[in-house]
């Protein structure tokens, strides 16, 4: 059982205007964008999330801290980049992963192929390897009401 291991990882961004929304390594049309440090990916942050836990390796604040100015608007495909070949330092690959956003507006399903493939770039898998869902909540609390925007992810890693 040391071969294989599974990680879970959950981000959360408030929305706000004048900012873009990234998610998945892809920019995404939108009159609300995320706040945050680097460019507040919520799903590549998840993911990033997933695959250090999985490995005990802590969390995206421990490795790239938000206290640090050179991850200042840095683009989150660079933190999965650098957290991937961690992993695969470690002796690991991805065998699969899977997602969820939660947000109300916009609709993301017609962006999902793209975000499938730019991640599967990112962690040099194929892109059906990558189950990528997105829900609303219903107008209901701050990710109904389009305040925020969260992202669950887990990963299947193994030697």
């Amino acid at each position: 059982m040391n071969d294989i291991r599974i990680g879970f990882g959950v981000d959360v961004h408030q929305l706000v205007a004048d900012r873009k929304l990234i998610i998945g390594g892809v920019d995404i049309p939108s009159d609300l964008g995320a706040l945050g440090h680097s460019d507040a990916d919520v799903l590549l942050h998840a993911i990033c999330d997933a695959m250090l836990g999985a490995l005990n390796l802590r969390d995206i604040g421990f490795h790239f801290p938000d206290t640090d100015p050179k991850y200042k608007g840095i683009d989150s495909s660079i933190l999965l980049r650098d957290t991937f070949a961690l992993i695969q330092s470690k002796g690991y690959r991805l065998g699969n992963m899977d997602c969820t956003i939660i947000a109300e507006k916009p609709k993301l399903n017609p962006h999902i192929p793209e975000m499938q493939k730019r991640i599967a770039e990112l962690v040099n898998s194929e892109e059906e390897r990558i189950s990528i869902k997105a829900t609303t909540h219903e107008k209901v609390d701050s990710f109904g009401e389009r305040r925020a925007i969260k992202a669950y992810a887990t990963c299947l890693l193994f030697k």
